[in-house]
Protein backbone atom coordinates (compact mmCIF):
# COMPACT_ATOMS: atom_id res chain seq x y z
CA UNK A 1 0.00 0.00 0.00
CA UNK A 2 2.63 2.34 1.00
CA UNK A 3 4.99 1.85 -2.21
CA UNK A 4 1.94 1.83 -4.05
CA UNK A 5 1.23 5.28 -3.29
CA UNK A 6 4.87 6.15 -3.74
CA UNK A 7 4.73 4.74 -7.17
CA UNK A 8 1.78 6.87 -7.87
CA UNK A 9 2.72 10.11 -6.87
CA UNK A 10 6.40 9.80 -8.45
CA UNK A 11 3.95 8.93 -11.67
CA UNK A 12 1.96 11.96 -10.84
CA UNK A 13 5.04 14.06 -10.48
CA UNK A 14 6.77 12.80 -13.03
CA UNK A 15 3.61 14.26 -15.37
CA UNK A 16 3.53 17.62 -13.79
CA UNK A 17 7.67 17.64 -14.90
CA UNK A 18 6.42 16.86 -18.46
CA UNK A 19 3.62 19.71 -18.46
CA UNK A 20 6.31 22.15 -17.03
CA UNK A 21 8.84 21.22 -19.63
CA UNK A 22 6.15 21.66 -22.57
CA UNK A 23 4.92 24.99 -20.93
CA UNK A 24 8.84 26.65 -21.01
CA UNK A 25 9.22 25.43 -24.14
CA UNK A 26 6.23 27.56 -26.07
CA UNK A 27 7.12 30.28 -23.43
CA UNK A 28 10.50 30.05 -25.26
CA UNK A 29 8.99 29.59 -28.97
CA UNK A 30 6.68 32.64 -27.84
CA UNK A 31 9.52 34.88 -27.16
CA UNK A 32 10.91 34.30 -30.21
CA UNK A 33 7.91 35.03 -32.31
CA UNK A 34 7.63 38.11 -30.68
CA UNK A 35 11.23 39.07 -30.95
CA UNK A 36 10.91 38.10 -34.65
CA UNK A 37 8.33 40.74 -34.54
CA UNK A 38 10.49 43.52 -33.75
CA UNK A 39 14.18 42.80 -32.25
CA UNK A 40 13.47 45.75 -29.72
CA UNK A 41 10.92 43.81 -27.73
CA UNK A 42 13.51 41.31 -26.64
CA UNK A 43 15.40 43.73 -24.39
CA UNK A 44 12.00 45.75 -23.49
CA UNK A 45 10.47 42.78 -22.09
CA UNK A 46 13.41 41.89 -19.89
CA UNK A 47 12.98 45.10 -18.49
CA UNK A 48 9.57 44.59 -17.48
CA UNK A 49 9.61 41.27 -16.87
CA UNK A 50 12.61 40.54 -14.34
CA UNK A 51 11.07 42.98 -11.85
CA UNK A 52 7.41 42.05 -12.65
CA UNK A 53 8.49 38.35 -11.61
CA UNK A 54 10.31 39.49 -8.48
CA UNK A 55 6.96 41.51 -7.59
CA UNK A 56 4.60 38.50 -8.10
CA UNK A 57 6.59 36.08 -6.64
CA UNK A 58 7.01 37.87 -3.14
CA UNK A 59 3.44 39.27 -3.11
CA UNK A 60 2.36 35.06 -3.89
CA UNK A 61 4.81 32.68 -2.59
CA UNK A 62 8.47 33.85 -1.51
CA UNK A 63 9.55 30.33 -1.11
CA UNK A 64 9.35 30.43 -5.09
CA UNK A 65 12.26 32.02 -5.43
CA UNK A 66 15.30 31.27 -7.45
CA UNK A 67 15.89 27.65 -8.56
CA UNK A 68 14.24 25.96 -5.68
CA UNK A 69 16.93 23.54 -4.98
CA UNK A 70 18.03 25.40 -2.00
CA UNK A 71 14.74 25.35 -0.54
CA UNK A 72 14.29 21.30 -1.04
CA UNK A 73 17.60 21.13 1.15
CA UNK A 74 16.79 23.01 3.38
CA UNK A 75 13.35 21.92 3.74
CA UNK A 76 15.10 18.21 4.09
CA UNK A 77 17.35 19.09 6.92
CA UNK A 78 14.95 21.24 8.77
CA UNK A 79 13.20 17.50 10.32
CA UNK A 80 16.84 15.76 10.61
CA UNK A 81 17.52 14.41 14.14
CA UNK A 82 14.66 16.77 15.97
CA UNK A 83 11.33 13.76 15.30
CA UNK A 84 9.46 16.01 12.62
CA UNK A 85 10.34 12.78 9.90
CA UNK A 86 7.44 11.49 9.11
CA UNK A 87 5.46 14.67 10.13
CA UNK A 88 2.49 16.06 8.13
CA UNK A 89 3.60 19.70 8.70
CA UNK A 90 2.97 22.42 5.96
CA UNK A 91 6.16 24.14 4.56
CA UNK A 92 5.80 26.70 2.03
CA UNK A 93 8.88 25.72 0.26
CA UNK A 94 7.81 22.26 -0.90
CA UNK A 95 3.77 23.38 -0.84
CA UNK A 96 1.54 23.17 -3.91
CA UNK A 97 1.00 26.93 -3.72
CA UNK A 98 4.65 27.46 -4.31
CA UNK A 99 4.96 24.73 -7.05
CA UNK A 100 2.39 26.23 -8.50
CA UNK A 101 3.65 30.18 -8.57
CA UNK A 102 7.06 28.79 -9.56
CA UNK A 103 5.61 27.16 -12.76
CA UNK A 104 3.70 30.32 -13.92
CA UNK A 105 6.54 33.39 -13.08
CA UNK A 106 9.10 30.69 -14.42
CA UNK A 107 6.91 30.42 -17.77
CA UNK A 108 6.47 34.22 -17.80
CA UNK A 109 9.82 34.83 -17.19
CA UNK A 110 10.93 32.72 -20.13
CA UNK A 111 8.47 34.33 -22.68
CA UNK A 112 10.22 37.50 -21.93
CA UNK A 113 13.43 35.92 -22.64
CA UNK A 114 14.90 35.80 -18.94
CA UNK A 115 18.27 33.56 -18.99
CA UNK A 116 17.14 30.47 -16.58
CA UNK A 117 16.37 27.22 -16.67
CA UNK A 118 13.69 24.91 -15.85
CA UNK A 119 15.51 21.92 -13.97
CA UNK A 120 15.83 23.38 -10.75
CA UNK A 121 12.96 24.62 -10.40
CA UNK A 122 11.57 21.29 -11.39
CA UNK A 123 12.80 19.43 -8.68
CA UNK A 124 10.97 21.98 -5.97
CA UNK A 125 7.72 21.22 -8.08
CA UNK A 126 8.06 17.44 -8.11
CA UNK A 127 9.37 17.20 -4.28
CA UNK A 128 5.97 18.95 -3.53
CA UNK A 129 4.33 17.13 -5.42
CA UNK A 130 5.34 13.92 -3.85
CA UNK A 131 5.07 15.67 -0.18
CA UNK A 132 1.42 17.05 -0.99
CA UNK A 133 0.17 13.83 -2.47
CA UNK A 134 1.82 11.16 0.10
CA UNK A 135 1.24 13.57 3.39
CA UNK A 136 -1.47 10.63 4.50
CA UNK A 137 0.85 8.16 5.36
CA UNK A 138 1.95 6.96 8.62
CA UNK A 139 4.51 4.44 9.07
CA UNK A 140 5.90 4.65 5.37
CA UNK A 141 8.99 6.67 4.41
CA UNK A 142 9.69 9.76 6.08
CA UNK A 143 9.04 13.45 5.34
CA UNK A 144 12.91 13.88 4.20
CA UNK A 145 13.29 10.94 2.03
CA UNK A 146 10.48 11.79 0.12
CA UNK A 147 11.95 15.11 -0.40
CA UNK A 148 15.19 13.66 -1.22
CA UNK A 149 13.19 11.02 -3.74
CA UNK A 150 11.15 13.44 -5.19
CA UNK A 151 14.25 16.12 -5.60
CA UNK A 152 15.75 13.01 -7.48
CA UNK A 153 12.69 12.46 -9.59
CA UNK A 154 12.86 16.11 -10.60
CA UNK A 155 16.07 16.07 -12.22
CA UNK A 156 15.53 12.66 -13.98
CA UNK A 157 12.24 13.60 -15.21
CA UNK A 158 13.95 17.35 -16.38
CA UNK A 159 16.89 15.90 -18.20
CA UNK A 160 15.91 12.68 -18.82
CA UNK A 161 18.61 11.38 -17.12
CA UNK A 162 17.39 8.84 -14.49
CA UNK A 163 21.07 7.57 -13.32
CA UNK A 164 22.07 11.75 -13.18
CA UNK A 165 18.50 11.90 -10.87
CA UNK A 166 20.03 8.73 -8.22
CA UNK A 167 23.43 10.66 -7.82
CA UNK A 168 22.54 14.23 -7.43
CA UNK A 169 19.89 12.69 -4.82
CA UNK A 170 23.27 11.23 -2.91
CA UNK A 171 25.76 13.45 -3.80
CA UNK A 172 23.65 16.82 -3.18
CA UNK A 173 20.47 16.70 -1.54
CA UNK A 174 21.11 13.93 1.10
CA UNK A 175 24.60 13.55 2.02
CA UNK A 176 25.10 10.49 4.31
CA UNK A 177 21.31 10.30 4.57
CA UNK A 178 20.25 6.67 5.07
CA UNK A 179 20.16 3.15 3.10
CA UNK A 180 16.57 2.90 3.75
CA UNK A 181 15.94 6.28 1.67
CA UNK A 182 17.57 4.20 -1.63
CA UNK A 183 14.36 1.95 -2.37
CA UNK A 184 12.37 5.17 -2.56
CA UNK A 185 14.38 7.32 -4.02
CA UNK A 186 14.84 4.61 -7.03
CA UNK A 187 11.38 3.97 -7.47
CA UNK A 188 10.43 7.55 -7.76
CA UNK A 189 13.13 8.21 -10.24
CA UNK A 190 12.04 4.91 -11.91
CA UNK A 191 8.29 5.75 -11.64
CA UNK A 192 8.61 9.61 -12.74
CA UNK A 193 10.94 8.51 -16.04
CA UNK A 194 8.48 5.89 -16.65
CA UNK A 195 5.49 8.58 -16.46
CA UNK A 196 8.22 10.83 -18.95
CA UNK A 197 9.08 8.63 -21.05
CA UNK A 198 5.43 7.56 -21.73
CA UNK A 199 4.17 11.53 -22.15
CA UNK A 200 7.84 13.25 -23.86
CA UNK A 201 9.18 10.04 -25.55
CA UNK A 202 12.99 8.66 -25.42
CA UNK A 203 14.82 11.28 -26.54
CA UNK A 204 18.44 12.25 -26.09
CA UNK A 205 19.43 15.66 -24.79
CA UNK A 206 21.28 16.86 -27.54
CA UNK A 207 21.18 13.68 -29.58
CA UNK A 208 22.54 10.47 -29.87
CA UNK A 209 26.87 10.49 -30.21
CA UNK A 210 28.90 7.49 -30.04
CA UNK A 211 33.22 7.76 -30.49
CA UNK A 212 36.40 6.75 -28.75
CA UNK A 213 38.37 9.77 -26.59
CA UNK A 214 42.02 9.87 -27.39
CA UNK A 215 44.90 11.04 -25.90
CA UNK A 216 43.92 14.75 -26.68
CA UNK A 217 40.48 14.77 -25.31
CA UNK A 218 41.77 13.58 -21.77
CA UNK A 219 44.51 16.80 -21.91
CA UNK A 220 41.67 18.61 -23.34
CA UNK A 221 39.76 17.20 -20.09
CA UNK A 222 42.27 18.83 -17.37
CA UNK A 223 42.61 21.87 -18.95
CA UNK A 224 38.93 22.93 -19.68
CA UNK A 225 38.55 21.56 -16.39
CA UNK A 226 40.29 23.90 -14.58
CA UNK A 227 39.17 27.06 -16.84
CA UNK A 228 35.51 26.07 -16.47
CA UNK A 229 36.19 25.35 -13.09
CA UNK A 230 37.52 29.04 -12.27
CA UNK A 231 34.48 30.44 -14.24
CA UNK A 232 31.91 28.26 -12.16
CA UNK A 233 33.51 29.24 -9.03
CA UNK A 234 33.47 32.70 -9.69
CA UNK A 235 29.53 33.03 -10.76
CA UNK A 236 29.03 30.55 -7.59
CA UNK A 237 30.99 32.83 -5.35
CA UNK A 238 29.12 36.50 -6.46
CA UNK A 239 25.75 34.95 -6.67
CA UNK A 240 25.89 33.76 -3.39
CA UNK A 241 27.25 37.05 -2.34
CA UNK A 242 24.59 39.17 -3.62
CA UNK A 243 22.00 36.79 -2.58
CA UNK A 244 22.43 35.51 1.11
CA UNK A 245 26.23 37.22 1.68
CA UNK A 246 26.81 39.41 4.73
CA UNK A 247 27.93 42.72 2.45
CA UNK A 248 26.40 46.04 1.37
CA UNK A 249 25.12 45.14 -2.11
CA UNK A 250 22.83 42.41 -0.54
CA UNK A 251 21.55 44.65 2.05
CA UNK A 252 20.47 47.38 -0.72
CA UNK A 253 19.01 44.33 -2.40
CA UNK A 254 16.99 42.96 0.45
CA UNK A 255 15.70 46.85 0.78
CA UNK A 256 15.06 47.35 -2.92
CA UNK A 257 14.18 44.06 -4.40
CA UNK A 258 11.97 45.26 -6.95
CA UNK A 259 14.64 48.42 -8.18
CA UNK A 260 16.95 45.97 -8.18
CA UNK A 261 15.78 43.60 -9.92
CA UNK A 262 15.04 46.43 -12.79
CA UNK A 263 18.39 46.52 -12.73
CA UNK A 264 19.39 42.91 -13.24
CA UNK A 265 16.83 43.10 -15.77
CA UNK A 266 18.83 45.89 -17.68
CA UNK A 267 22.02 44.04 -17.66
CA UNK A 268 20.22 40.88 -19.16
CA UNK A 269 19.39 43.21 -21.24
CA UNK A 270 22.15 44.59 -22.65
CA UNK A 271 23.87 41.12 -22.72
CA UNK A 272 20.88 40.35 -25.25
CA UNK A 273 22.23 42.98 -27.50
CA UNK A 274 25.43 42.85 -27.21
CA UNK A 275 25.09 39.08 -28.28
CA UNK A 276 22.29 39.41 -30.99
CA UNK A 277 20.23 37.82 -28.56
CA UNK A 278 22.04 34.68 -27.73
CA UNK A 279 21.11 34.93 -24.34
CA UNK A 280 17.85 34.32 -24.28
CA UNK A 281 16.09 31.71 -22.72
CA UNK A 282 17.90 28.77 -21.21
CA UNK A 283 20.31 28.79 -23.68
CA UNK A 284 19.46 25.19 -25.59
CA UNK A 285 19.38 25.46 -28.80
CA UNK A 286 22.94 27.90 -28.83
CA UNK A 287 24.35 24.73 -27.06
CA UNK A 288 23.43 21.94 -29.26
CA UNK A 289 24.45 24.43 -32.30
CA UNK A 290 27.49 24.56 -30.73
CA UNK A 291 27.61 20.27 -29.92
CA UNK A 292 27.65 20.18 -33.54
CA UNK A 293 30.17 22.81 -34.59
CA UNK A 294 27.58 25.52 -35.88
CA UNK A 295 29.61 27.94 -34.63
CA UNK A 296 33.65 28.86 -34.95
CA UNK A 297 33.92 30.47 -31.64
CA UNK A 298 31.60 30.29 -28.56
CA UNK A 299 33.55 33.16 -26.72
CA UNK A 300 30.40 35.73 -27.38
CA UNK A 301 27.62 32.69 -25.97
CA UNK A 302 30.34 32.37 -23.08
CA UNK A 303 30.39 35.85 -21.63
CA UNK A 304 26.99 36.78 -22.27
CA UNK A 305 25.19 34.08 -21.11
CA UNK A 306 27.76 34.13 -17.56
CA UNK A 307 26.46 37.66 -17.35
CA UNK A 308 22.93 37.06 -18.08
CA UNK A 309 22.25 34.04 -15.93
CA UNK A 310 24.15 35.50 -12.75
CA UNK A 311 21.69 38.99 -13.71
CA UNK A 312 18.61 36.49 -13.79
CA UNK A 313 19.40 34.51 -10.52
CA UNK A 314 21.17 37.75 -8.50
CA UNK A 315 17.24 39.27 -9.12
CA UNK A 316 15.69 36.15 -7.57
CA UNK A 317 13.14 35.76 -9.73
CA UNK A 318 11.67 32.25 -10.15
CA UNK A 319 14.11 30.53 -12.35
CA UNK A 320 17.36 27.50 -12.37
CA UNK A 321 20.50 27.78 -13.61
CA UNK A 322 21.54 24.32 -14.43
CA UNK A 323 20.16 24.83 -18.56
CA UNK A 324 22.11 28.08 -19.00
CA UNK A 325 25.16 26.61 -16.82
CA UNK A 326 25.41 23.97 -19.63
CA UNK A 327 25.05 26.93 -22.32
CA UNK A 328 27.81 28.71 -20.71
CA UNK A 329 29.71 25.73 -20.46
CA UNK A 330 29.04 24.96 -23.93
CA UNK A 331 30.40 27.95 -25.06
CA UNK A 332 33.43 27.58 -23.48
CA UNK A 333 34.27 24.32 -24.54
CA UNK A 334 33.72 25.91 -28.37
CA UNK A 335 36.24 28.56 -27.71
CA UNK A 336 38.73 26.09 -26.47
CA UNK A 337 38.24 23.92 -29.31
CA UNK A 338 38.83 27.67 -31.13
CA UNK A 339 42.16 27.91 -29.71
CA UNK A 340 43.82 25.02 -29.47
CA UNK A 341 44.00 22.99 -32.78
CA UNK A 342 44.11 19.51 -32.14
CA UNK A 343 41.05 20.13 -29.54
CA UNK A 344 37.76 18.02 -30.91
CA UNK A 345 35.62 20.83 -31.01
CA UNK A 346 32.27 18.17 -29.81
CA UNK A 347 34.45 16.83 -27.11
CA UNK A 348 35.41 20.28 -25.82
CA UNK A 349 31.75 21.13 -25.84
CA UNK A 350 30.93 18.24 -23.85
CA UNK A 351 33.47 18.74 -21.40
CA UNK A 352 32.87 22.05 -21.24
CA UNK A 353 29.67 21.59 -20.35
CA UNK A 354 30.10 19.53 -17.65
CA UNK A 355 32.89 21.36 -15.85
CA UNK A 356 31.42 24.28 -15.75
CA UNK A 357 28.10 22.60 -14.38
CA UNK A 358 30.44 21.11 -11.90
CA UNK A 359 32.05 24.25 -10.97
CA UNK A 360 29.14 26.33 -10.42
CA UNK A 361 27.04 23.52 -8.44
CA UNK A 362 29.59 22.00 -7.22
CA UNK A 363 28.51 18.44 -8.07
CA UNK A 364 31.24 16.39 -9.91
CA UNK A 365 29.51 13.17 -10.20
CA UNK A 366 26.27 14.70 -10.80
CA UNK A 367 28.04 16.89 -13.75
CA UNK A 368 29.36 14.23 -15.64
CA UNK A 369 26.70 11.62 -15.39
CA UNK A 370 23.97 14.16 -16.52
CA UNK A 371 26.52 14.39 -19.64
CA UNK A 372 27.01 11.01 -20.00
CA UNK A 373 23.48 10.37 -20.35
CA UNK A 374 22.33 13.26 -22.44
CA UNK A 375 24.87 12.43 -25.23
CA UNK A 376 25.17 9.06 -24.73
CA UNK A 377 29.05 8.82 -25.74
CA UNK A 378 30.51 6.03 -24.02
CA UNK A 379 34.37 7.29 -25.13
CA UNK A 380 34.14 10.74 -22.57
CA UNK A 381 33.24 8.73 -19.69
CA UNK A 382 36.91 8.93 -18.17
CA UNK A 383 37.43 12.31 -19.49
CA UNK A 384 34.10 13.61 -18.16
CA UNK A 385 35.11 12.35 -14.82
CA UNK A 386 38.77 14.05 -15.01
CA UNK A 387 36.92 17.06 -16.08
CA UNK A 388 34.51 17.47 -13.54
CA UNK A 389 36.67 16.13 -10.76
CA UNK A 390 39.27 19.12 -11.30
CA UNK A 391 36.61 21.68 -11.58
CA UNK A 392 35.43 20.81 -8.47
CA UNK A 393 38.58 21.73 -7.17
CA UNK A 394 39.50 24.65 -8.96
CA UNK A 395 35.94 26.09 -8.00
CA UNK A 396 36.97 25.75 -4.38
CA UNK A 397 39.70 28.21 -4.70
CA UNK A 398 37.11 30.81 -5.35
CA UNK A 399 34.12 29.48 -3.64
CA UNK A 400 34.91 26.71 -0.52
CA UNK A 401 30.74 26.53 0.06
CA UNK A 402 28.93 24.94 -2.55
CA UNK A 403 26.40 27.10 -4.20
CA UNK A 404 23.26 25.13 -2.84
CA UNK A 405 24.06 24.08 0.51
CA UNK A 406 25.36 27.92 0.83
CA UNK A 407 21.89 29.25 0.09
CA UNK A 408 19.69 26.35 1.78
CA UNK A 409 21.26 28.36 5.32
CA UNK A 410 18.51 31.12 4.43
CA UNK A 411 16.02 28.50 4.28
CA UNK A 412 16.71 26.58 7.11
CA UNK A 413 14.27 28.69 9.45
CA UNK A 414 10.20 27.59 9.12
CA UNK A 415 8.47 30.46 8.13
CA UNK A 416 5.16 31.36 8.10
CA UNK A 417 3.02 31.40 4.90
CA UNK A 418 3.23 34.94 3.57
CA UNK A 419 6.65 36.15 5.23
CA UNK A 420 9.46 37.68 3.76
CA UNK A 421 11.85 36.56 2.26
CA UNK A 422 14.81 34.99 4.87
CA UNK A 423 17.89 36.86 5.84
CA UNK A 424 20.85 34.69 6.41
CA UNK A 425 20.90 33.16 9.81
CA UNK A 426 22.95 34.76 13.07
CA UNK A 427 25.67 33.72 14.22
CA UNK A 428 25.63 31.09 17.19
CA UNK A 429 25.62 32.52 20.34
CA UNK A 430 29.02 32.56 22.38
CA UNK A 431 28.88 30.04 24.94
CA UNK A 432 27.87 30.75 28.71
CA UNK A 433 30.70 31.30 30.79
CA UNK A 434 29.35 28.62 33.41
CA UNK A 435 29.39 26.53 30.84
CA UNK A 436 33.35 27.60 29.93
CA UNK A 437 34.01 27.12 33.73
CA UNK A 438 32.15 23.40 33.35
CA UNK A 439 34.26 22.52 30.51
CA UNK A 440 37.81 23.77 32.62
CA UNK A 441 36.96 21.52 34.97
CA UNK A 442 36.29 18.14 32.96
CA UNK A 443 39.53 19.37 31.39
CA UNK A 444 41.06 19.34 34.59
CA UNK A 445 39.47 16.29 35.90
Amino acid sequence: MRTGAVVAAAVAAGAAAVGFAKLCDAAMTLHARLVAVHAALGPALLLVGTPLSVWLMRRLAPAAAGSGIPQVIAAGEIGRGRGLDGEKIHDDRVSIRTALVKVALAALLLVCGGSIGREGPTVQVVAAVMVFLTGWLRGGPGRRTLLIAGGAAGVSAAFNTPIAGIVFAVEELARGFDKRANTVVILAVVSAGVAAYALGGNYAYFGDMSGSAGWNAWISAALIGLISGLSGGLFSRLMAGVLVGDNPIRRWRDARPVVFALICGAVAAAAAVVTGGATYGAGYVEAKSLLFGHFASGWTLAAGKWLATLSAAASGAPGGIFAPSLATGAGLGALFAHLVPWAGAREAVTLGMAGYLAGVVAAPLTSAVILMEMTRDPGLVGPLLLCTLIARRASEAIAPTPLYHALARAWTRPRRRGARLPLPLPPPPPPRLEDSAQEQDHVRT
